[in-house]
């Protein structure tokens, strides 16, 4: 394993790239909403990244299992976990979820971040999974600390998600991040407290809890890249990069854009 701590440089490139990612799901808060397309959003966040003087890291990000990733974005509907393709097909329909992860590659540095958005009006039952599942980002945060443990985020989230009934994906970690998109460690969404690398001042991760409204088993479409659940219930993803401070972690993403459109989870 090789970790590589940033210095206050580093990090300030990488919150540039973060808070860009930020903005571009913003820009696609604005025109999510029924009878818009998936491919549509992605055409929509591919120019307002370049737009920007950036790069969209996802497109042609390989994939050790096929094609690489062939879109600029991830857009993943109701019962889609991570990875959703974009295309003309997918139409947002009154009551979907979607989450849209992004990332880019701004002056050397990665940015990542994603967020599940309602589609018009939907059931208080997905959205119970939907503030679960951002308030368990946060809780994680809070033990992203220098001296904690990678197990202690883990545990933290899994506790929480489980407690209220849901089921805490396994086979797809959050992750370390500075001028690659993935670095170590992997940051599960579950374990155990004082298991795992032990965090640093200047450790940059990526905490994305991916959560399911049933059961926690997953399933690879043929397309190589579209996760599902197995039982055909919603899932919610979110996710922001931090960098691991003495004291609370710095959020270098930001929903504040987002949410200011949108309003807050609740």
């Amino acid at each position: 394993m090789n970790i590589y701590l940033k210095t206050e440089d580093e990090i300030e490139l990488m919150r540039r790239a973060n808070r860009l990612v930020g903005r571009t799901l913003a820009e696609l808060a604005k025109h999510i909403q029924p009878g818009v397309s998936t491919l549509q959003l992605d055409r929509i966040a591919g120019e307002f990244i370049r737009d920007h003087g950036a790069i969209p890291t996802f497109l042609n990000f390989p994939n050790p299992y096929g094609s690489p990733f062939p879109a600029n974005i991830c857009t993943s509907v109701n019962d889609v976990v991570v990875h959703g393709v974009p295309d003309s097909k997918t139409i947002l329909q009154e009551g979907d979820i979607i989450s849209i992860d992004c990332g880019t590659l701004l002056d050397g540095f990665n940015g990542d971040s994603c967020y599940t958005f309602c589609v018009g009006e939907v059931s208080q039952e997905v959205r119970n999974l939907l503030v679960t599942t951002h308030d368990a980002l946060y809780k994680g945060i809070e033990q992203a600390v220098h001296g904690h443990h990678i197990g202690d985020i883990g545990s933290t989230v899994q506790d929480y998600c489980e407690s209220q009934g849901y089921g805490i994906v396994r086979e797809l970690t959050g992750h370390g991040i500075g001028r690659k998109m993935h670095e170590d460690p992997m940051v599960p969404n579950y374990g155990r407290r004082g298991n795992g690398p032990m965090l640093k001042a200047g450790m940059c991760i990526a905490i994305e809890p991916m959560v399911t409204m049933g059961k926690r088993d997953i399933y690879l479409m043929p397309d190589r890249w579209t996760v599902r659940t197995r039982d055909g219930k919603p899932a919610a993803h979110f996710e922001h990069t931090i960098a691991i401070r003495k004291g609370e972690a710095e959020i270098l993403s930001s929903f504040e854009e987002i949410e200011s459109l949108v309003g807050k989870i609740s």
